[in-house]
């Protein structure tokens, strides 16, 4: 039996699904744009066809069970950009996007800057970086290459060039940049948060008894590759910035300090390498 849109959103309450989450997975079943949800209020009396129905209520089962809706939708925003996501990446968080503001505010006053970005998933930090700097040189690194298949796809689609390489974070890298950046895996390997998120790649999220076994690698490494004064930005857990700081500190940065995220929580940390080495 149809249904109309205000009954399927009912429903699916009922269900115990976020209102929002329903919204977006019922507007991609209609097939229209995530943020028109003017239109389900002004179309709430329209009946749905079966095929639309079925897969609504189909992405409602999916997103109870735990999977993002980014997955079931296939796309997220970041940076103001349209990007495409699977299951072969995490799902860009709005948090990063202070990673990117204060890599953009490092690359300030530079001409044609270097920027290096570590574990670049679905390339969200990169290409947000050169949408912004059209002039900068961004090149991004993932030991996945089905992330990197994403990544390259959605610089394709956006049309902002990115030179992409496969690689475990700055093993093999030549070459010296004005900002090295990276969200790197940094839940430790126990966390019970981790159950939560299941759907998403482990690889990506877990790194070891503490979570800082990537960005311990990351700070070892990247002095080789900074160019004298060059910044390394670091996104990290809520409750790692004291940590992040010290290994920057006694890896030899200056000006070592954190960045708060959306919700004021300490959640980047950087430092610079000194310009005379």
């Amino acid at each position: 039996m149809s249904i109309d849109i205000a009954s399927a959103l009912r429903h699916a309450a009922a269900r115990g699904l976020d209102r929002l989450d329903a919204r977006m997975l019922l507007l991609h079943a209609l097939g229209r744009a995530p943020h028109d949800r003017a239109w389900l209020l002004a179309h709430d009396g329209d009946a749905l066809d079966a095929p639309v129905q079925a897969a609504f209520d189909a992405a409602c089962t999916r997103r109870l069970a735990g999977e993002p809706v980014a997955y079931l939708t296939g796309e997220k925003e970041f940076f103001g950009l349209a990007l495409r996501v699977d299951a072969r990446v995490l799902v860009p968080r709005p948090d990063t996007e202070t990673l990117v503001e204060w890599t953009l505010d490092v690359l300030a006053g530079l001409d044609a800057p270097s920027v290096l970005d570590l574990g670049t998933g679905s390339g969200a930090i990169a290409l947000a970086i050169r949408s912004r700097r059209a002039d900068a040189r961004v090149q991004a690194i993932d030991a996945s290459a089905d992330a990197l298949a994403v990544a390259r796809a959605n610089a394709e689609r956006l049309g902002l060039p990115v030179a992409f390489a496969h690689g475990s974070w700055l093993q093999g890298h030549t070459g010296r940049h004005d900002c090295i950046v990276s969200n790197p895996p940094y839940v430790a390997a126990a966390d019970p948060h981790l159950a939560a998120l299941a759907h998403e790649p482990l690889a990506a999220l877990a790194s070891g008894a503490d979570g800082l076994d990537d960005i311990r690698a990351i700070v070892s490494q990247a002095p080789a590759h900074l160019a004298p004064g060059g910044w390394l930005l670091l996104e990290h857990g809520w409750d790692q910035a004291g940590a992040v700081q010290a290994l920057l500190a006694a890896a030899g940065f200056a000006q070592v300090h954190s960045r708060d995220d959306l919700a004021g929580i300490a959640r980047c940390t950087g430092g610079k390498w000194p310009a005379v080495e």
